[in-house]
């Protein structure tokens, strides 16, 4: 009886440390420096433009022509690809959404490299525009 009941107190243990590590998984922690970030190009109609084309280039096979997380390539992705237009990704800052789209977290990749920070900043603006 003692065995069967510490093998339940080990279950529920496990299923408990199960459950907290996918919230934290779920978490993208952002470092203030950047959720204080405003970005620092305008939203005039060429930079739209540049953005959606950068957009198109480099996010698009994954999070889908209108950011909802349906493009050709998401189906391989693990993990939420998020809705570009919910209120909840709206609601980030400027500088939360570049931290997160610029230098990636698991299966979403690091931009460094791919883009400058200007072009990021541009599909920023881009993102901004698939509001609900």
């Amino acid at each position: 009886m003692k065995t069967l009941k510490f093998l339940m107190f080990i279950g529920v243990i496990s299923i408990g440390l199960l459950a907290f590590d996918k919230i934290q998984q779920d978490e993208w922690p952002v470092p203030a420096k950047y959720q204080k970030m405003k970005n620092p190009t305008e939203a005039d109609k060429e930079n739209l433009a540049l953005g959606k084309s950068l957009y198109a280039k480099h996010c698009k096979s994954c999070h889908g022509k209108e950011g909802l997380g349906d493009g050709p390539k998401a189906e391989e992705v693990d993990g939420n690809l998020g809705d570009f237009s919910s209120k909840e990704f709206q609601s980030q800052s400027d500088g939360a959404l570049f931290y997160k789209s610029y230098f990636g977290k698991d299966d979403m990749p690091n931009y460094e490299k791919k883009m400058t920070e200007e072009d990021m900043w541009l599909v920023i603006h881009h993102l901004r525009t698939l509001a609900e």
